[in-house]
């Protein structure tokens, strides 16, 4: 049995997460943390996530947490600050994590690069693993089709959503661009307006739809003379997200100290 802590437990993402946990048979939820000053502290995460009393009341201290409860995996969907400040503690701790948080800044993610190195650490944009085979297989379009193609990325979310474009968008782009063979901050154009002139033949447009309550789509667009191809993935819960991070969780415990992505569990690298 694993035993689990997750992190902004009350939030949307960490009640599916803590139902997904709660559903899984080779899994028990130990621990569930919330920033400091919430209103869901001191409440069963259970009860939080709509899956019954499971007597883990959710906590603002994650590093007691790891040190009471012996648990051998952090879920981590929070923000950027509060997941640096996860990593430290989990290092210390000698714990592995699954970490799905977006929006890194670059020298934030070169810092948790840094923390992350004495344990196992799966850190993906997008948990889904329909998201993971997009990737795969839009790398092998950009190849294949060269640069007479040019690309678009369209991305759609909830008009809650903090960052954009979207850590998945992002990923798309530098996969894109890394089958180019180009540097991907030097060809994302992510906003056209006015006379922009005739499109550059090194270019990809990043482009995001903010909206009601989507969940995530992503459309990656691939245009040539006289035909077009298109590769799509819509979520339509977040449990999607949710059943990845234990998939990913179930692995990452078994894995040495490094960084890891859902390419390497799938076996797409």
């Amino acid at each position: 049995m694993i035993k689990v802590i997750v992190t902004g437990a009350a939030g949307r993402m960490g009640q599916r997460l803590v139902a997904a946990v709660a559903a899984e048979q080779e899994m028990k939820l130990v621990g569930a943390t919330e920033r400091p000053g919430h209103p869901a502290l001191g409440k069963d995460a259970g009860l939080m996530a709509g899956v019954g009393e499971l007597k883990v009341l959710i906590q603002e201290d994650l590093s007691a947490l790891l040190n009471s409860t012996k648990a051998e995996v952090v879920i981590d969907f929070t923000a950027p600050p509060a997941t640096l400040k996860h990593v430290e503690a989990c290092a210390k701790a000698k714990v592995a994590m699954v970490i799905g948080t977006t929006g890194f800044q670059p020298e934030e993610r070169s810092r948790l690069t840094e923390l992350a190195r004495p344990i196992p650490v799966l850190l993906a944009p997008n948990m889904s693993v329909g998201v993971n085979l997009m990737f795969h297989l839009c790398r092998i379009a950009a190849e294949v089709l060269g640069e007479g193609f040019d690309i678009e990325v369209v991305e759609a979310h909830h008009r809650l959503k903090k960052d954009a474009p979207s850590g998945t968008a992002v990923r798309l782009g530098e996969i894109l661009a890394e089958a180019r063979g180009w540097k991907f901050k030097e060809v994302e154009r992510t906003h056209r307006e006015g006379m922009i002139g005739e499109r550059p033949g090194r270019e990809i447009g990043m482009q995001t739809v903010r909206a009601g309550d989507i969940v995530g789509e992503h459309t990656v667009l691939f245009a040539g003379t006289g035909e077009r191809l298109e590769l799509i993935h819509r979520a339509t819960s977040r449990d999607t997200f949710a059943r990845g991070a234990v998939r990913a969780g179930r692995w990452v415990v078994k894995q040495a100290a490094g960084l890891y992505s859902m390419q390497d569990l799938l076996g797409l690298t």
